[in-house]
């Protein structure tokens, strides 16, 4: 596996080494002792796994404390713009984002640690989108952002009457109304 670090050290991209011959492919996705050296100490307690179609965007959300959220996404079948934006209040890249295109053929996956907004939209016909994370749903703890917040400025390469978007989506607040973190450790070992 390669393990890149993007603009936002934070958020890294992995790369897995495919194996594949005619009868098809061979990965792993997912080596706890790399992963512990290359990005930090994790314990994943829960697989997630969603299905949408096309201009479908989902985020961007996060979980306040006590249950706020690690997550480790990729796509099994399909394409979509995968974001994570910076939402800790003091951080010296609050606000800013990275994005990456995760797909079915290119394998990648995103590490979005707690203190991260994430959303993705769907450019394929159909994506299947799955994802683990450290830390168990709490509805009293879930909270988005809007997904064309202007200060954030996230530009999505998507015409914008084609994104289908919840109603609970499309009215989240925007980063400066929204409630946030504050820059500390959120995994709570000081790391």
């Amino acid at each position: 596996m390669k393990f890149i670090k993007t603009k936002i050290p934070e958020i890294v991209i992995i790369e897995p080494k495919v194996f594949g011959d005619e009868r098809g492919y061979f990965m792993e996705t997912f080596r706890q002792d790399l992963f512990e050296k290359h990005v930090r100490k994790i314990n994943f307690i829960q697989d997630n796994e969603s299905k949408s179609k096309r201009g479908v965007f989902r985020g961007l959300h996060y979980q306040l404390p006590p249950f706020a959220q690690s997550k480790l996404v990729r796509v099994i079948k399909g394409s979509v713009i995968d974001v994570a934006v910076d939402i800790r209040k003091g951080s010296p890249t609050f606000g800013k984002y990275v994005m990456i295109e995760l797909s079915e053929e290119n394998k990648r996956q995103l590490f979005i640690p707690r203190g991260f907004a994430h959303g993705f939209l769907v450019t394929s016909d159909e994506a299947i989108f799955v994802y683990k994370v450290d830390n168990y749903y709490s509805p009293e703890c879930d909270r988005s952002i809007r997904f064309d917040d202007p200060d954030i400025n996230i530009n999505w390469n998507f015409p914008k009457e084609e994104i289908l978007i919840s109603d609970k989506d499309k009215n989240a607040p925007f980063l400066k109304d929204a409630e946030i973190f504050e820059y500390t450790d959120l995994y709570g070992d000081n790391k």
